[in-house]
């Protein structure tokens, strides 16, 4: 089967590449991993309106391109080699997906086109304090208030969480999972970021306490908050492929111009292999990923498999060559002010979110049997 990238998906990764180049490089990361947002307000905009890119997996009755998922996992490897500090996980592949997941037409017309459009920012509220972000450990309870419904409860680790305008809340209802929609101005919300390691992806820890919430479907969403997962987990193997080819791209730079004992460092077979094995993994990632993506877009069986597959090989990939990125830069990849320390912070950062590699490889042995 051939992953190429046809003639309109390889213009959509060069206009993306020399866009984030040039409006989102590492000076513009660096200031915007100081601000309390996490993001530039105005980039995101610009994102949206030069470049479609918050809606271009959502389907056009809602306001979107009604592209597929290898589209937006172009975007999202793109977006990974660049270190881009923006809510695109949240808000355009978590959110949305997790609309469309549950089938709820009135929902989806409601709110898709805001996000779409990327007037609104979105996230998913699912992990609680434990650390957990299967749906069988949710603990925050919904209750019914007379016509409506009330939220109380803490929500962990929740990406974009404190710069969100919606929040999608699973909760645990009196019929089984459900998921409820949340404004950021409701009453009884409080929002807490969270201090990471990696600060171009912003935590927070979200409080509610008789927060009034819009219930998106009567029936148990369990299913529906799986194939959100499963399709973040692709996701986050896509952001992951992205960082693992520039780092890559600059540990052989570096060993080209960088000399010891007169000679390139690139020469001693020591920084020869340790590149060569960086480049066996990267397209390794990228013949997995590209076929998850290839599974999610077109609704194969196998995505439940690949997509815990793709999110602990490649994310593992990516640290393991963020780490080697910093040994052969020796002691100036230690520094502050060298790029590669954010790389591997992302990596780490990547391989906690939804849960670790371990996980994933026990998720991936329970669905196929063992």
């Amino acid at each position: 089967m051939d992953f190429a990238l046809n003639a309109e998906q390889t213009t959509l990764q060069g206009v993306l590449r020399e866009f984030l180049s040039e409006r989102a490089g590492e000076t513009a990361v660096r200031a915007q991993m100081a601000e309390p947002a996490g993001f530039d307000r105005q980039l995101w905009k610009r994102m949206g309106a030069e470049q479609g890119l918050q809606g271009l997996a959502v389907p056009e009755e809602y306001g979107g391109a009604g592209f597929t998922f290898v589209e937006l996992g172009i975007v999202l490897e793109e977006m990974g080699r660049a270190l881009t500090v923006s809510p695109f996980l949240a808000s355009a592949v978590m959110a949305p997906q997790l609309f469309l997941a549950l089938g709820d037409t009135e929902a989806c017309e409601r709110w898709l086109p805001g996000l779409a459009s990327g007037d609104t920012v979105a996230t998913v509220a699912l992990a609680e304090d434990s650390g957990s972000w299967e749906s069988g450990e949710v603990r925050l309870a919904a209750r019914r208030e007379g016509e409506g419904w009330v939220l109380d409860g803490h929500k962990s680790f929740v990406v974009d969480g404190a710069a969100a305008d919606l929040v999608l809340v699973v909760a645990r209802a009196e019929d089984g999972i459900g998921v409820f929609a949340v404004e950021s101005s409701a009453e009884g919300l409080d929002r807490t970021p969270l201090p990471t390691m990696d600060q171009t992806r912003k935590l927070a820890r979200l409080t509610f306490g008789g927060t009034p919430a819009t219930r998106l479907v009567s029936t148990d969403a369990a299913a529906a908050v799986e194939r959100m997962l499963d399709l973040t987990r692709i996701a986050l193997a896509a952001d992951a492929l992205g960082g693992s080819g520039r780092v890559l791209d600059m540990s052989v730079e570096y060993a080209k111009v960088r000399e010891q004992f007169g000679r390139p460092i690139g020469s001693f077979q020591a920084i020869k292999h340790m590149c060569a094995n960086m480049l066996v993994e990267l397209e390794s990632s990228r013949s997995a990923v590209y076929y998850a993506l290839w599974a999610a877009a077109t609704g194969h069986e196998d995505t439940s498999v690949v997509a815990p597959m793709v999110k602990a090989h490649c994310v593992d990939a990516y640290l393991s060559a963020a780490g080697d990125n910093i040994q052969i830069h020796g002691g100036i990849g230690f520094t502050w002010e060298h790029p590669a320390h954010l790389y591997l912070k992302r990596a780490k950062s990547s391989q906690a979110l939804l849960g670790g590699s371990d996980l994933h490889r026990r998720i991936v042995a329970e669905r196929i049997g063992i």
